[in-house]
């Protein structure tokens, strides 16, 4: 089973579960044997931004002490043979330099995107 895993929403409960939910699942049902591929549109495309610094989480003693990584987990899905596509136009939209984006990331334009889901069984879209 091959499916295109569409991120969208950025950020969703990254600072209190020290990772994106949906990276992460999608990490699991690659290790399940499922063949996966993510496709970074909207405001999820700031996850390519390498060493991105988020600000400490305190609530009264307790603090976040393990913050997002999320460039870091994306290479990592890089190198477990997850694809990882992004779109180009979201990327110029807000202005993020290319020599900050991690590496190993596929980038596509906008027009590609119907013909990237005649490659996959199942899109799925979050």
């Amino acid at each position: 089973m091959k499916v295109l895993s569409i991120v969208e929403t950025a950020y969703r409960g990254t600072l209190e579960e020290q990772d994106d939910t949906i990276l992460w699942l999608n990490q699991s049902f690659q290790n399940k044997g499922v063949d996966i591929a993510i496709l970074l549109r909207g405001n999820a495309v700031n996850y390519l931004i390498k060493e991105q610094t988020p600000f400490a989480l305190q609530f009264g003693a307790w603090k976040q002490t393990q913050p997002p990584e999320l460039d870091r987990d994306l290479e990592q899905m890089i190198g477990k043979n997850i694809t990882v596509y992004a779109i180009a136009e979201d990327l110029t939209e807000r202005a993020l330099p290319q020599e900050r984006l991690i590496d190993g990331v596929s980038l596509i334009n906008k027009n590609a995107v119907a013909n990237l889901f005649e490659e996959f069984d199942y899109v799925w879209h979050w």
